[in-house]
């Protein structure tokens, strides 16, 4: 079965050519590269160029729009979406798809996330605040099953109209919509990697900060309080002692504070973080 590889990019300049060249190194042959620019003004569509890929622009929208765009040009019997922070085993693809080829499932996601960038203390820390082991993205003995789906039949994929607008959550909304869960495709390895500086901390807390939240008006609520300075340094003090990281107290005030005011700005503007 045909592949068609989704890449939605967005001022990735830094890690574009690591994911296509990883892309390019795998094992499974019958596969395409669609690279979606939502919008970038740095040199990440220069040096896609560079590459054998399918090129396509839009506006900065966000992920899930440039990923519905991606999918729209795809000529593969499956889509597979990724980031272009990711590198990827050499086996990656053949393994991702192999449930949906033997027909157990109509989509999969891959239960061996790793993170790419562990020696880095800010990557370190991300991982303790998502409560995981410094080398991985998921839990070792995680769920077989998971709403985020990493490879899709594209038959299913356009019957729910792809996926919802929504911002970061974004890639949880097929799963909603299909009334069905990714089925975790055993060996599939990729690496992916956590934000390694103060700066990507800030903006991707931000970009997670405006979130739908499950009780709405109130849970944005709760999640202002529990992002409030007080909070931030008790919870920050705490695991900086129990991990014998003090870098994390400086990352978990930086994180918090962008959530905080991330979810105040959505809160009284309704605007959604791309």
């Amino acid at each position: 079965m045909k592949v068609s590889i989704i890449i939605p990019v967005y001022n990735e300049q830094r890690d574009i050519e690591a994911c296509l060249s990883s892309l390019l190194a795998q094992n499974y042959s019958d596969l395409e590269i669609i690279v979606v620019d939502d919008g970038s003004t740095d040199k990440t569509i220069k040096l896609a160029k560079k590459y054998p890929v399918k090129l396509f622009k839009q506006s900065h929208l966000g992920a899930g729009p440039a990923r519905n765009l991606g999918a729209s040009h795809a000529t593969g019997q499956i889509l597979v979406f990724v980031d272009a922070d990711m590198t990827f085993s050499s086996s990656f693809i053949k393994n991702l798809i192999a449930p949906i080829v033997q027909k157990k499932a109509i989509g999969t996601f891959s239960q061996d996330e790793m993170v790419a960038n562990p020696e880095n203390v800010w990557s370190t820390c991300w991982s303790v605040n998502q409560h995981l082991p410094p080398t991985r993205r998921l839990p070792l003995n995680g769920s077989p099953t998971q709403p985020v789906f990493r490879a899709i039949l594209k038959s299913s994929f356009l019957t729910v109209g792809g996926f919802d607008p929504v911002g970061y959550t974004d890639d949880w909304t097929l799963s909603t919509k299909l009334g069905r869960l990714a089925v975790a495709a055993p060996h599939s390895v990729f690496y992916h990697r956590n934000p390694d500086n103060l700066t990507e901390v800030w903006k991707q807390a931000a970009w997670i900060g405006k979130r739908p939240y499950k009780l709405g008006v109130i849970g944005q609520l709760i999640t202002i309080l529990r992002s409030t300075l007080p909070v931030s340094l008790l919870i920050g003090s705490t695991k900086a002692v129990s991990n014998s990281l003090p870098q994390f107290i400086i990352f978990k005030v930086t994180y918090d504070t962008a959530i905080f005011w991330s979810v105040f700005a959505s809160f009284f503007t309704g605007f959604k973080y791309k």
